[in-house]
């Protein structure tokens, strides 16, 4: 743990906090002697910039418990917060809405779809805490914004997570009749995380050939799964949830008739098509066929529960990112 010499600022392991004592005659409002919690920046400036910010908003928040007239983010450190925000609201918290929303929404979803409803309320809550829908504000809003580019999360990551939001928001408002919340609306988000969002560069063809030889050789559940793709074009969601019916290859062009199924979702209805089966694509599907003991094409990452594309994704990316460096 390393001091600064900027006032409320420490740093562990690299890593920014924000620090300050409660006033003594602020004891009986909170349930801690003083208030510490990351600032998710290894950056200086960034750090006293938004030290500064915090400690003036905090200085207001101190304010606001004596004379009971304002609220900031900084609320969140508060004994019986959500019961205090209640007070002038009756609208459900952020984490009721989520609820709200999942109980209509989630019983046709993959698992990912509640995964990234909770993802994005909990890293709202983390920040600005749980509150009524109606009583976030803009100041809320934009410092939630700021904390997630902080993170290095990319533009197109910020947008998701607002419209998640905005759409647990916009879906119990109309539920329970209420008027329209447009605090998350709107949102500026400039020109972060452009770079990360930027097309990415071709494979060479001769990179391609490389890694499908180096499949062929390693004669492997994930390397015929990666075999496939590359040369069908497939996602990687879409192979993982094949089950040995979907591989037509006693045909005179052997193909994937690709289609929905309970533990596998498309993106949407166009997704279901033909897909032709030639080059190491054809190799992979004659070897997993051969090889699958269940009724699923590659039951390491797939059964009649879950379609694991994530830790399909993580496992198969590792291995490729030796081996492909643009």
């Amino acid at each position: 743990m390393v001091a600064l010499s900027s006032p409320y600022l420490f740093r562990k392991r690299g890593v920014y906090y924000f620090s300050r004592r409660v006033p003594k005659d602020l004891m009986d409002h909170y349930d801690r002697t003083k208030i510490v919690f990351s600032l998710r920046t290894k950056s200086t400036k960034a750090a006293k910039v938004k030290a500064a910010s915090l400690a003036s908003q905090l200085e207001e928040d101190w304010l606001t418990i004596r004379w009971r007239s304002k609220d900031t983010p900084l609320r969140r450190f508060l004994k019986d917060q959500a019961a205090e925000a209640r007070v002038s609201s009756s609208a459900p918290l952020i984490t009721e809405a989520g609820t709200i929303y999942l109980k209509a929404k989630a019983a046709t979803r993959p698992i990912t779809f509640s995964s990234a409803v909770d993802r994005a309320i909990k890293n709202l809550t983390d920040l600005t805490g749980d509150k009524p829908i109606d009583t976030y504000t803009r100041l809320d809003v934009n410092l939630f914004r700021d904390a997630c580019f902080e993170r290095g999360l990319s533009k197109g990551s910020v947008t998701r997570m607002f419209g998640t939001l905005r759409a647990v928001i916009n879906f119990t408002t109309r539920e329970l009749d209420m008027d329209n919340i447009s605090s998350f609306a709107g949102i500026y988000l400039g020109d972060h995380g452009e770079a990360s969002d930027a097309k990415r560069p071709t494979i060479p063809i001769d990179v391609i050939r490389n890694v499908q030889t180096e499949c062929h050789n390693l004669n492997d559940q994930g390397r015929w799964l990666i075999a496939l793709i590359s040369d069908t074009g497939m996602r990687l969601s879409e192979a993982i949830g094949l089950v040995n019916s979907d591989v037509i290859l006693d045909h005179d062009h052997p193909h994937i008739a690709l289609k929905l199924h309970p533990w596998r979702r498309l993106k949407n209805k166009s997704s279901e098509r033909l897909v032709p089966l030639t080059g190491k694509a054809l190799w992979a599907a004659q070897q997993a066929i051969q090889s699958s003991t269940t009724d699923f094409l590659f039951p390491r990452y797939c059964d009649e529960e879950e379609c694991k594309s994530n830790s399909a994704s993580a496992a198969l990316n590792k291995w490729l990112r030796k081996r492909v460096n643009t």
